[in-house]
């Protein structure tokens, strides 16, 4: 049997909550796949687990756990398991399910995800930290600094197009994005705070986006609402930066100067990322691979290869099954 085969027979067999090591365990205790020389099998599983959900297939749901990990189940047993310990009115307290590290990441360890999912887009994007304003550590400067911004440059083939292009309007030249990265949105109150908090941060900007390592399945409605509404664009992040994906597109806006000129104000980073992205655009043809490594330099750093994002994944406890 396929290995998606193998998973929902073993969680028919299991037939409770279960988790993607126990799923594990149980393929291979009665050899209903052979994983060959496959390194980390345990997440394989968790990776298919994830696809079930993403792809919405209806024969699999989950449900989160304490540390943020997930229980699975098949659809068709939902009777038996009980609705009052899904709905979480009740203790499962005859479910024990392995314990898994419940270490967990910080916000910011997404960031190089991002940059990396964005580099492959031929975009330069850099953090910006807010605590280091010059207008202090009050808890406002959140709705005013994004925690990321990117700046992607027309690609026109010959210096002769380029140039005459900027003659006529730089601003069409280049476009600037803005990021707000949250780890995880799971309610509807969670999602329109950190939404707000987007449109409140990247007004300045050609596009703005929304970020998120994991949202509920059940936000999808609201989500599409907002960014209808409000044309802030909508990331789902992935610990494999280039399976991430634009759940809902970001309208294009003109760019506000004057936010822009607040924001190089009162925050060193940003001012030199807007200085270094008109340094770029400025540039005299014999400086601009030159100028160009300066900026790339300038911003967050990426993964070369797939090797560094699982080694960095595994370091920083980024859950790896999505």
């Amino acid at each position: 049997m396929t290995i998606k085969e193998a998973i929902l027979k073993s969680l028919d067999d299991i037939n409770e909550l279960t988790n993607y090591m126990e799923v594990h365990d149980h393929i291979l205790k009665n050899g209903y796949y052979d994983f060959g020389p496959a390194k980390t099998p345990p997440s394989t599983i968790s990776a298919q687990l994830g696809e079930f959900i993403r792809n919405g297939d209806s024969r699999v749901k989950r449900i989160k756990q304490e540390g943020g990990s997930y229980a699975y189940y098949l659809t068709k047993n939902e009777q038996e398991i009980g609705i009052e310990i899904l709905s979480g009115s009740t203790e499962p307290t005859s479910i024990k399910l392995p314990k898994v590290n419940t270490k967990s990441y910080n916000e910011r360890d997404l960031h190089k995800l991002l940059s990396s999912y964005l580099k492959n887009t031929k975009i330069y994007s850099k953090t910006i930290f807010h605590e280091q304003s010059k207008y202090g550590k009050d808890n406002n400067q959140i709705w005013t600094h994004p925690d990321v911004v990117g700046v992607k440059f027309l690609n026109l083939q010959t210096k002769i197009s380029q140039n005459f292009l900027k003659s006529i309007n730089r601003v069409d030249t280049f476009k600037l994005s803005s990021y707000e990265i949250k780890k995880e949105i799971n309610s509807d109150s969670e999602l329109k705070k950190a939404y707000f908090q987007a449109v409140s941060n990247s007004s300045w900007a050609n596009y703005g986006y929304l970020v998120a390592f994991e949202f509920s399945d059940s936000l999808s409605d609201e989500m599409e609402r907002l960014n209808q509404s409000f044309g802030i664009g909508i990331i789902e992040l992935n610990a494999n930066p280039y399976r991430s994906k634009i759940l809902f597109p970001a309208t294009y806006r003109d760019l506000d100067f004057k936010t822009i000129d607040k924001l190089c104000k009162i925050n060193n980073e940003f001012e030199q990322f807007i200085e270094q992205t008109d340094r770029l655009m400025t540039a005299q043809e014999r400086y601009y691979k030159s100028t160009e490594k300066e900026l790339d330099e300038f911003c967050d750093t990426y993964f070369d290869n797939d090797t560094e994002i699982e080694k960095y994944c595994k370091e920083k406890y980024i859950p790896n099954g999505k």
